[in-house]
């Protein structure tokens, strides 16, 4: 089972195409090729969920400059500029100067070769897609905005400039999100853990992202009026047992079966947490808040868990011990459609070279690898209170961790891993765990990625993105260590 994207995956692509303007009184018919070829890229590009805004076709100077102010208006996530054929860096230079997005050059040809034998200048130009790329990314260099990314291929049946143009697209699904999020942000870090300190106006900075001040309050005016009986709450508890198994208890003494009242008090903390991110226009949460011993406060804070899991499901990061920067790592995996779990490192299993990769608290139950479980926990060991705890591993396969640290000037930097998720065995307790392998091997490793200072969460995501995370980081101007390299 999936749990359902509640806001679907969106963004704002720029695309305009290039030339000369003395071509087109030269060779009747080519600025009409030259569209057409635009056209197929257009075409590509709607098919993968985002709003193009075509500013046609940019051929001299002029038509450069007076384009500026529409593509600035239009706040592009990502920019393509179509290389259709030969065209002089003054019809992209003071364009590129002007923005703040990733601005990518695609020189997709037409025919796979030449027909060199029926040849003729006007074929030389409708193939001329890679002509002045040189010149543009060097003009770019100059004016100290390179491009971020040059894709060459062939305008049709060529998987491999297809997948990164679709990756480009992902790509613009976190900037759009990202640069415009509104991530909660309760309570205080867990026990004063100094790597979980962030300054919000930073993330605002770094990202765009408003870190929005929340009370808990805010979420029990949602919760005290529910009761067992209402029936959100009964609806509620059929997703939850719908979407959960709930195994008898295993070793760990502190775990039991599910137990009717831990269902309940899920289910109406799952509904205060829909009603109050509703409420707040949240996209992501970071929490910790403890409350007062045996309190209402209490038993509502300490059961955020599995309404959580759904809503991270859901496209809808939520992480506790006040993670804003995991919270973040999680946005981005979610938004490239690869999860995005709030996890840590557990105990190494040097027989089989793995690491356990996992965490109490919520999960992307999308990328669970059977159905999820859920147990009744006696007590969350190292937190007050007691509850549900959700407990899977993740799919067998490639996966790849983000974890955002800071440096000693304040930047943050993403820490970017690869690796497999292995079958094994895990620990009955409630949590999520895998086995995770990675080479060189697991010591290593952790050796490398401890000495590259992330913050002690990570984001998992199944498959390997490396790649992408690079160029992410690299789009909002951030530093970035791929350990695994």
């Amino acid at each position: 089972m999936q749990v359902q994207r509640r806001k679907p995956l969106t963004a704002n692509v720029a695309v305009f195409s290039v030339g000369l303007d003395t071509y087109w009184k030269q060779f009747d018919g080519l600025l009409e090729q030259m569209h057409r070829k635009t056209q197929v890229l257009l075409e590509k590009l709607e098919n993968h969920q985002v709003n193009v805004t075509d500013f046609g076709m940019i051929d001299n100077a002029q038509r450069a400059y007076e384009a500026v102010p529409a593509i600035k208006a239009a706040d592009p996530d990502i920019l393509f500029i179509d290389m259709v054929t030969y065209a002089a860096s003054i019809t992209f230079a003071p364009i590129i100067r002007e923005m703040d997005c990733p601005v990518v050059l695609l020189a997709l040809q037409p025919l796979t070769a030449m027909d060199y034998v029926n040849a003729t200048t006007y074929m030389q130009l409708c193939n001329d897609d890679v002509c002045s790329v040189p010149e543009f990314t060097g003009v770019a260099v100059r004016m100290g905005k390179p491009v971020a990314d040059v894709i060459i291929g062939m305008l049709e049946n060529d998987a491999a400039a297809d997948s990164r143009i679709a990756e480009w697209c992902r790509i613009a699904h976190v900037r759009h999100d990202l640069r415009r999020a509104r991530i909660g942000l309760m309570g205080h870090v867990l026990d004063t853990m100094l790597d979980m300190q962030t300054d919000p106006a930073s993330v605002t900075a770094a990202f765009g992202a408003h870190a929005v001040p929340c009370e808990p309050d805010e979420i029990m005016k949602e919760y005290a009026p529910l009761e067992d009986d209402d029936p959100a709450v009964k609806d509620m508890a059929s997703r939850i047992l719908e979407f959960f198994d709930t195994p008898d208890p295993g070793a760990d003494m502190i775990t039991e079966k599910l137990t009717h009242a831990d269902l309940m008090t899920a289910s109406r903390a799952g509904v205060a947490l829909e009603r109050f991110i509703a409420n707040k226009k949240l996209d992501g949460f970071a929490y910790y808040y403890e409350a007062q011993p045996e309190s209402e406060m209490r038993k509502l804070v300490s059961n955020f868990i599995v309404g959580n899991s759904l809503l991270t499901g859901a496209g809808f990061p939520m992480c506790g011990e006040f993670d804003i920067k995991t919270c973040i790592a999680m946005l981005i995996m979610d938004r490239l459609e690869t999860g995005g779990s709030f996890a840590e490192f557990h105990p190494v299993d040097f027989a089989r070279d793995t690491v356990l990769v996992g965490h109490d608290g919520p999960h992307h139950v999308n990328i669970a690898d059977r159905k999820p479980v859920l147990r009744s926990l006696k007590k969350y060991h190292g937190k007050p209170g007691s509850g549900a705890g959700v407990e899977f591993n993740i799919k067998t396969g490639p996966v790849t961790l983000l974890s955002i640290g800071v440096n000693g000037e304040g930047k943050f930097k993403f820490i970017i891993a690869e690796g497999e998720s292995m079958p094994g065995p895990i620990p009955p307790t409630g949590n999520t765990n895998t086995h995770g392998k990675f080479l060189p091997d697991v010591r290593t490793f952790l050796e490398k990625w401890c000495m590259a200072g992330p913050t002690h969460h990570f984001a998992l995501g199944v498959g390997h993105h490396a790649a992408t995370l690079k160029k992410i980081a690299k789009s909002f101007d951030l530093d970035y260590e791929i350990v695994t390299e």
